[in-house]
């Protein structure tokens, strides 16, 4: 958040995107992408999406893990 934020001041300085990602050290893709993504939030916002994500992934893999159980106990019932 805090390279977004230093990349809006030089932005308003009139400094290219090569520029501006040069300063943090990351790529220009890389900098656009952090924008797409975080664009607009605070610090706190950003913190909670990325959890509600990690979250996201772990029920997601949850669920997969719980139908291949269940497919497995279906197939070693005979109940197709």
């Amino acid at each position: 958040m805090r390279k977004l934020r230093r990349s809006d001041e030089l932005a308003a300085e009139g400094r290219t995107g090569e520029q501006i990602a040069a300063e943090p050290g990351v790529l220009a893709a890389t900098m656009y992408n952090w924008r797409r993504r975080f664009g607009g939030m605070d610090t706190d916002a950003a913190k909670e999406l990325e959890e509600l994500r990690e979250q996201n992934a772990r029920l997601k893999w949850l669920l997969a893990d719980a139908e291949l159980e269940k497919d497995a106990l279906r197939e070693i019932a005979g109940i197709f």
